[in-house]
C-alpha cells in the first residue's frame, strides 16, 4: 500500500497574481504557507480488473477513461495508467472549498503516489507542474499556480510566476524567532461557509483576458504589497506585517461583490475591535477561513467563541508533498 500526503496552505500575500492570464502580461509573485493540515491519497493493487475510486462518491469503472472525477481520470492518463487493479482513496483534514487550496494539495497528493506506484522520482517543480497541466491545461479550470506549488514544496516560500509560464521558487528568509511567533500569532476560524473557487476566479480571470484596467491595477497593486510583506517578514516586522493584511483584504474585496458578504463584514470588524493587528479571507473569498494576525490571543478567541467561528488550530509544514508509507 502507498500512502501520500499534501498540506493545504494560507497565503501571507500576493494572493490572485498566479492567474496566468495576469502574470503572463505583468508577471507574479505571492508567498505562501504550507500548514500541517493535509489532503491523503491511499493507492494499493487489488485482485480485480477493474479501478476503484473512493472519495466522497465511489466509482467502480473498467479503465480509467471512464471515471467521472476529473482529476484521478486526467492524472491516471498524464502518469500513462488504465487504473486496473488500482483502489485509490482520498481522505482530508478539512473540507474542499474553503480556501485552502485543497484541490492543489489533492493533485499533487494523487500524482505522488502515481509516481511512487510506478517507482519514479519527481522534484516538486515538477510535481506542481503537472498538477498545473492537469488543473489549468487538461480540465481548464480558471485557477492560479499557487496551490499545487505551495503544497509540492512546503515551507514559507516565495513563488515568482514569469510570463514564460516558468515559476522560481525560494524559501522566505525569515529568522527563527519571526518564524515562531508568526506561527504563534496567526489564528484561523472556519466561516462555515464552502464555496467553488472557479465561479469568482473565472469572473477575475476574463477580467485579466480582456484587459480590464480596473482589475489590472489591483492586481498591481496587490503584487506590489506582497513584496513589502516580504521585506516586512524578513526583517521581523510582524505589525507591518499586519497592516499588510488589512490593505490587501481591502483590495481583494473590490475584485468581486461575492468576495465578502455583512456577516463576514461583520466577524471582521468584530475581531479588529478585538485585539487583531490585521486580517483577511483565505482565498478566492466568498466563504472559507478568516485568518487574523493578534497579541492577544486570548482576547480575540473570547471574543469570536460565541458567533459561530470554529477556529481550527495549525503549525507549518515543511516537508511538502510526501509519501508517507510504501
Amino acid at each position: 500500500m502507498i500512502i501520500t500526503r499534501s498540506p493545504l496552505r494560507i497565503t501571507l500575500g500576493g494572493g490572485g497574481t498566479d492567474l496566468p492570464s495576469y502574470y503572463r502580461r505583468h508577471g507574479g509573485f505571492l508567498i505562501a504557507a504550507a500548514i500541517d493540515k493535509y489532503v491523503y491519497i491511499t493507492l494499493h493493487q487489488t485482485f480485480v480488473p477493474e479501478l476503484i475510486v473512493k472519495y466522497s462518491k465511489l466509482e467502480r469503472v473498467a479503465t480509467a477513461d471512464q471515471l467521472a472525477h476529473p482529476i484521478v481520470r486526467e492524472a491516471l492518463a498524464l502518469a500513462g495508467l488504465d487504473g486496473r487493479y488500482l483502489e485509490l482513496t482520498s481522505m482530508a483534514d478539512i473540507p474542499a472549498g474553503t480556501g485552502l487550496g485543497s484541490s492543489g494539495s489533492f493533485t499533487t497528493a494523487l500524482l505522488r503516489a502515481l509516481h511512487a506506484h510506478r517507482k519514479t522520482l519527481v522534484h516538486p517543480n515538477e510535481l506542481a507542474e503537472q498538477a498545473c497541466r492537469i488543473e489549468l491545461e487538461r480540465l481548464n479550470e480558471p485557477i492560479g499556480k499557487q496551490d499545487q506549488y505551495a503544497a509540492a514544496y512546503g515551507g514559507l516560500t516565495c513563488f515568482r510566476f514569469l510570463s514564460d509560464d516558468r515559476v522560481e521558487a525560494r524559501p522566505l528568509e525569515v529568522s527563527t524567532e519571526t518564524l515562531y511567533n508568526l506561527e504563534d500569532n496567526l489564528l484561523l476560524f472556519f466561516t462555515g461557509y464552502s464555496r467553488s473557487a472557479s465561479g469568482i476566479l473565472k469572473e477575475q480571470d476574463d477580467r485579466c483576458r480582456e484587459g480590464d484596467d480596473e482589475m489590472v491595477a489591483n492586481l498591481d497593486f496587490i503584487k506590489a504589497l506582497a513584496e513589502e510583506t516580504r521585506q516586512a517578514l524578513e526583517a521581523g516586522d510582524l505589525r507591518a506585517f499586519a497592516g499588510h493584511m488589512n490593505a490587501h483584504w481591502e483590495r481583494k474585496r473590490q475584485r468581486s461583490g461575492s468576495m465578502s458578504n455583512p456577516q463576514i463584514d461583520a466577524w471582521f470588524e468584530r475581531a479588529l475591535s478585538s485585539g487583531a493587528l490585521g486580517g483577511k479571507l483565505v482565498g478566492a473569498g466568498g466563504g472559507g477561513f478568516l485568518m487574523f494576525y493578534t497579541e492577544d490571543k486570548t482576547r480575540l478567541r473570547h471574543a469570536l467563541a460565541g458567533t459561530g467561528l470554529r477556529e481550527v488550530r495549525f503549525r507549518f509544514d515543511f516537508e511538502g508533498t510526501k509519501v508517507v508509507i510504501q
